[in-house]
């Protein structure tokens, strides 16, 4: 019997994962990018792993479900490739503290945690003392901190580079520059999508494209409101150890939640294995406009430099921004889209596409192959309210092409 041929559309570490996970299931798999590998949004990420921002729900669920899996995926990679490949996923299970600076954001927090730890995850509240040990740069003026030990961080290109990889050993394929322009249907069935070097026939399509989701949803015919969310990041010199988990204030939460197009900053602070520490974060929409923010950045590191005030002075010699995968209701879309059959989507996961990767993966391949999924995926459907709308146009990347929906084919 024939393999069921896969094109996965999109090669950061949404789109690596699935094809990881589908080559390894035995699918004929082919990705398709309009760039490169992991050169979009997976990039221009931090690599959070976190379990500690999300309350009782769906997402959560998602996120243990990938938290558990990312050891495992290590793991087998181990098995299979040499210690260098490994090594570039800079795997670090450091842990999160959460931190507090007034009284209302303690007043939010300590509840926020007690229904987090009702839903099974491991957040410690800490004293003083504890806190000044973990953190002794951090702050004293804090209200309330909350230790998260299962948070983890990975350096995301190297982790995207790393499950692709493993696909392509597995048997999938790469193809670079291929932008979908299109699709082609028999009958009410995508069977082909039209790129510039011609049409690439498949069973399945998975839509992984990030932020451009949308636009792809609509080249196929099918509206998608997948909107790109702005986000930068300041890179600081290489320093001391200074920050030794990931740090956030309490007003992160609320932040990452929050549907407001404005610019929203929240202190996220965390150091890498170079020595460098990263500065985040922001939040706005505005569209796929790509132009760094002078204000934008001195408002993260404003935020920043009252959890850590003895960052004043540092040098910082980078900074960086990309679009996150937006959804009004803040889930992602996974699934198959029953307006058109043979569309999957694996989008919308916002800021934490690089911690759910793997979980995202999972569920594709055991709905794909009709096995009960390890956790209840119809949260995530494709057909609810939230996602069918489809992106207004001031969303869409410049310099598109224009609309092509897809053609037909006769046939039975």
């Amino acid at each position: 019997m024939d393999r069921t041929r896969v094109v996965i559309i999109g090669a950061g570490i949404i789109g690596a994962a699935c094809a990881r996970e589908l080559a390894l299931a035995g699918f004929d798999v082919l990705v398709l990018d309009r760039a490169g590998a992991a050169a979009a949004t997976t990039s221009h990420g931090e690599g959070n792993i976190l379990v500690s921002d999300k309350g009782p729900g769906p997402e959560l669920e998602l996120a243990q479900l990938s938290r558990r899996l990312w050891p495992e995926v290590l793991a087998a990679l181990t098995e299979r490739t040499s210690p260098e490949e490994v090594d570039a996923v800079e795997w670090d299970p450091k842990g999160g503290i959460v931190v507090a600076t007034t009284a209302g954001g303690a007043e939010a927090l300590l509840p926020f945690a007690a229904a987090q730890r009702a839903a099974g995850v491991r957040a410690e509240a800490m004293d003083s003392d504890a806190l000044t040990s973990a953190e002794p740069f951090l702050t004293e003026r804090r209200t309330a901190a909350v230790h998260y030990p299962d948070d983890a961080q990975v350096q995301p290109a190297g982790a995207a580079t790393a499950l692709l990889a493993d696909a392509l050993r597995a048997g999938a394929r790469l193809r670079t520059g291929r932008e979908v322009l299109g699709g082609v249907t028999r009958g009410s069935r995508l069977t082909a999508v039209r790129t510039a070097d011609g049409q690439v026939e498949a069973d399945v399509f998975v839509n992984a494209a990030g932020p451009w989701s949308g636009e792809v949803a609509r080249r196929l015919g099918v509206p998608l409101d997948i909107r790109p969310r702005r986000g930068e990041v300041l890179v600081t010199t290489p320093l001391p150890p200074t920050v030794f988990h990931k740090v956030y204030d309490a007003d992160y939460v609320g932040a990452v939640g929050s549907g407001a197009g404005d610019l929203q900053t929240s202190a996220v602070v965390e150091s890498t294995r170079a020595g460098t520490v990263l500065l985040g974060s922001s939040r706005r929409r505005v569209g796929f406009d790509d132009r760094t923010r002078p204000e934008v950045l001195s408002a993260i590191a404003a935020k920043a430099l009252k959890l850590f005030p003895s960052l004043a002075g540092v040098h910082v010699m980078r900074a960086y921004g990309g679009f996150r995968p937006y959804v009004p209701d803040h889930l992602p879309v996974i699934g198959a889209d029953p307006r058109l059959p043979g569309l999957w989507h694996a989008t919308g996961h916002e800021g934490a596409g690089i911690g759910l990767s793997v979980g995202t993966a999972r569920l594709v391949r055991e709905l794909l192959t009709g096995t009960a999924p390890a956790i209840d995926a119809s949260p995530f459907r494709v057909d609810r309210p939230a996602v069918l709308g489809g992106p207004p146009t001031v969303t869409e990347a410049p310099n598109s092409p224009p609309h092509t929906a897809p053609t037909t084919e006769e046939g039975p």
